[in-house]
């Protein structure tokens, strides 16, 4: 089986390839094809790769590309994980937005619309060549805005294109192992979009067992979202929020504290990453320390400015090791082989929730087989959640308009509607600020 990895010379491939190194079962991957656009990033993430396979027999074969065509055709699995405008364009968009005193994240508020108005355009092409060329692949979604990038997707290629992330893992997992249960005989009542949702319940056994976490103060302030939010608003909500959602709880916090480090995580990752690529270019570098080292620092300081906002501390030792690798893997696995299972993941609605239509991409639990993921039908939302998700479905909407459109003035409102930018003339500066340091927006009329 041909597993296509675009964005294959990107940082975190090698935990893809560290999964796949794991399944020794029929019908597993044994072809991988790694493009991306540049070949030196390829060379060094190729060196990792063939250091991890040193001591596995029979393990995945490894060629990279330039050529997207060439990547895709025959492929089974498409894995996308694509950064346009790369980890200098990251920096960029929480700089112009930090000017404007909005927040700048890659995937929420101002810096999640401009990089997916750079985005979508990118990955409708990459659908359509996929449509064309591999029609019979799944296509397997990590790029960021992961939800908005999937339903750009899923207009070309309907149900085939499927958006993973790990945050709904890792957060049911530290749900269910403060409880004391396996995560793995778990069910998590997840419901949202994608960096925006919320864990209602945990059943166990067909027991809510969300119920006696939320009751328990001490209980609810021993992991990471306790931390995060604090007992009490998590008491209030009645649920546990995605990390994502301090974001928006906690906005005005999070905006000072971003302003006053000196340097923003895409400005940190681009530099670090950029030592990385440079080291490896030296022969004598040993590839998968020089990665492992560079990944440990990375995870440890995942939203570091939030968890300092709120008093959270270090992140524990469990929540550094990744997971979206063990879903591609889950996922891929059950379609290749039909092993049926329910994981969290971004797909068209088709009436699961039903205060959207039927094409918008949300993300809640499926049941995925070998016809693919299908969205488990879920109770409505409260009142203030409604809103919360129906408002940002709106801005993902006029991105996709402006992006197929060209459309400046969409783009514009695009960025005025959203929830955490708080005036029209602070988008139209948004809109001028990005243009100026995006040639990938320059479609923008």
């Amino acid at each position: 089986m041909k597993l296509t990895i675009l964005g294959g010379g990107g940082f975190r491939v090698p935990l893809v390839y560290g999964a796949l190194l794991t399944d020794r079962g029929e019908g597993r991957v044994t072809e991988v094809v790694l493009h991306d656009l540049d070949d030196s990033r390829l060379y060094a993430v190729a060196r990792v790769l063939a250091e991890q396979a040193a001591t596995v027999p029979d393990a995945p074969t490894v060629t990279a590309t330039t050529d997207l065509d060439e990547a895709l055709r025959g492929a089974d699995f498409i894995f996308s994980a694509i950064r346009v405008g790369g980890l200098e364009g990251r920096a960029d968009d929480e700089r112009v937005a930090l000017a404007q005193g909005v927040l700048g994240q890659e995937t929420v508020g101002a810096g999640g619309i401009a990089y997916g108005l750079r985005t979508v355009p990118v990955a409708v092409d990459i659908a359509r060549r996929v449509a064309r060329l591999a029609p019979d692949a799944w296509v397997i979604n990590f790029t960021n805005p992961a939800g908005l990038v999937t339903e750009a997707m899923s207009r070309h290629l309907g149900d085939r294109v499927i958006g993973i992330c790990d945050s709904p893992v890792g957060l049911g997992r530290r749900i269910a192992t403060v409880l004391g249960a396996n995560p793995r005989e778990a069910f998590i009542d997840y419901v949202g979009l994608n960096h925006l949702g919320w864990v209602r319940g945990l059943r166990v056994a067909g027991r809510d067992e969300l119920p006696r976490l939320l009751a328990d103060p001490d209980l609810l302030g021993s992991f990471e979202e306790g931390k995060l939010f604090g007992t009490d608003w998590l008491q209030s909500l009645g649920a546990i929020p995605n990390e994502y959602l301090h974001y928006y709880y906690f906005n005005r916090e999070t905006v000072r504290a971003y302003s006053e480090v000196e340097k923003t995580r895409g400005a940190f990752l681009r530099d670090q990453q950029a030592r990385f690529y440079d080291e490896m270019k030296r022969p004598d570098t040993a590839a998968l320390t020089a990665w492992d080292r560079t990944r440990a620092e990375r995870e440890a300081t995942y939203m570091a400015e939030n968890r300092e906002t709120a008093g959270a501390g270090e992140r524990d030792a469990d929540d550094l090791s990744g997971g979206y690798e063990k879903v591609a893997l889950a996922l891929m696995r059950a379609i290749a082989r039909d092993e049926r299972t329910t994981l969290i993941l971004n797909v068209r609605n088709q009436g699961a929730l039903s205060v959207l239509d039927a094409d918008a991409v949300i993300e809640v639990p499926c049941l995925v087989d070998a016809n693919g993921a299908h969205p488990v039908a879920v109770a409505p939302l409260p009142d203030h959640a409604t809103g919360l998700v129906c408002a940002v479905k709106g801005v993902e909407r006029e991105v996709l308009a402006a992006a197929e459109n060209g459309s400046r003035t969409t783009a514009v409102k695009a960025f005025a509607l959203h929830p955490l930018v708080d005036s029209v003339n602070v988008a139209r500066r948004l809109v001028e600020g990005y243009t100026e340091v995006h040639p990938g927006l320059a479609y923008l009329k």
